[in-house]
């Protein structure tokens, strides 16, 4: 996701980083860029140009013209207007004014939104909570049959909704089956619709009045660029939205929708949708997002994907091995295998500070397997100590392997690249301890 604007973002930056002093006539010249690159990953230009004014309000101001470091005080000011655009902090779902709690879940055809009422299902029966799914899109048989497929698979229970009932009375005989069977939250899954039609947003609206839901929310394909920023406006005009779900994220290269649809609509982006698998869906941070746009990886995000999968004496271990920069190849074979639940690996060492910048290779199940071999067929030694690996042992650990040398020494100059940035962020870290700053 957002590869080709922080590709075109760190060109910029990185330009501006080669002018040495920064004056006002090349930080404008800088900020125009900004602007032109905004608009190509197709930005809402109402949108780019607010955020570009209030960019440059700070940036062109004496506290970012007289430092030391410019460039890097310019990256801070985009990076926290990034942040604000998107909503300035994560806004969890409000689940405790009732029980149970309604989530209602709403949006266009195909825009991913049963998959995605499964997929929060799993998120939240992951957090201790006992969901219901309730289908209520009863004018496709077969979106009925797809939500007890999904939801088995995610082992979330589904409501048996009486197919000849209306979707608000449906909506209701599920709400009652999870107060009497003791569920904590309802999800309901209505029909997909267009904004246009008088009748369908009528049936919905009627559908919100009879469940009172806690949540409204709505599933935009992120894919669809600003017709998703516009349908959820003329969503958000019709219902009242409480959230917005960004599906499909991770095939957005340019990034504009979730760029732009905070602003346009003032609805918060609640969760976004990283991949095909049915636990790729993932609560937005606009700050982890901001810094992720940026090239400045999202560390927390990564820990929180690894705690999902370790219990909490086995996250704390690895948290304080990436802090000290001492992961070592065994660490990451014992990772590699918990990793491959949480999605591809390239997407995740992305998570990394400054991973952008490194060559990583699109690691699909044949290539992950590769890279686990090559470390099996490292001694013990060889894994905790990757500077002992010279010539002769990689020869012998391609052959063990069955691959060549380049695999190796491919696999070898990648770690090595994770290794110092892991390094550059615990020097970071340290250094905020003991200003007594936040970690």
């Amino acid at each position: 996701m957002f590869d080709k604007l922080t590709e075109r973002l760190g060109d910029v930056f990185r330009r501006l980083r080669g002018q040495g002093h920064l004056t006002e006539a090349n930080m404008r010249d800088g900020l125009r860029e900004i602007r032109k690159v905004l608009l190509e990953a197709d930005v809402h230009f109402q949108v780019a140009k607010d955020f570009l004014k209030r960019v440059q309000e700070k940036a062109l101001g004496e506290d970012v013209l007289r430092s030391l470091t410019p460039a890097q005080q310019l990256i801070k000011v985009v990076r926290d207007e990034l942040q604000e655009l998107l909503g300035g902090r994560h806004v969890p779902l409000r689940l405790a004014s009732r029980r149970p709690a309604v989530i209602l879940m709403t949006g266009l055809q195909g825009s991913g939104k049963t998959t995605t009422t499964a997929k929060l299902g799993g998120l939240l029966r992951g957090q201790g909570r006992t969901p219901l799914l309730v289908p209520a899109d009863l004018n496709r048989p077969a979106a009925v049959e797809q939500l007890r497929r999904i939801g088995a698979a995610v082992g979330v229970e589904v409501h048996r909704t009486d197919a000849a009932a209306d979707p608000a009375t449906a909506a209701r005989e599920g709400v009652a089956a999870a107060q009497s069977r003791g569920h904590d939250v309802v999800i309901v899954d209505t029909a997909g619709r267009l904004h246009v039609d008088d009748a369908l947003m009528d049936e919905l609206a009627h559908v919100r009045d009879a469940l009172e839901p806690a949540e409204v929310l709505y599933v935009a394909d992120a894919m669809t660029g600003q017709d998703a920023v516009n349908s959820s406006r003329r969503f958000h005009e019709a219902i009242g939205l409480t959230g917005i779900v960004l599906s499909k994220l991770d095939g957005d290269a340019r990034g504009g929708a979730a760029l732009s649809v905070r602003a346009v609509t003032g609805v918060p982006i609640r969760f976004v949708g990283v991949g095909e698998k049915l636990d790729a869906l993932e609560p937005f941070h606009p700050d982890r997002m901001a810094s992720r746009i940026l090239g400045m990886g999202d560390v927390l995000t990564l820990i929180e994907k690894a705690q999902a999968v370790t219990d909490e004496e086995e996250s704390r271990a690895l948290s304080e091995k990436v802090r000290k920069a001492t992961f070592s190849l065994e660490d990451f074979r014992v990772q590699l295998r918990k990793m491959r639940q949480l999605g591809p690996l390239d997407q995740l060492m992305k998570l990394l500070p400054g991973a952008s910048k490194m060559a990583l290779p699109d690691l699909d199940e044949r290539e992950i397997k590769k890279t686990e071999a090559i470390i099996d067929s490292m001694t013990r030694v060889e894994r905790n100590d990757h500077t002992l690996i010279n010539g002769s042992r990689r020869r012998r650990i391609a052959r063990g392997s069955g691959t060549t040398v380049q695999d190796v020494n491919r696999l070898l100059k990648q770690f090595v690249a994770m290794h110092r940035m892991m390094k550059k962020l615990g020097g970071r870290m340290d250094r905020r301890a003991l200003r007594g700053g936040p970690i």
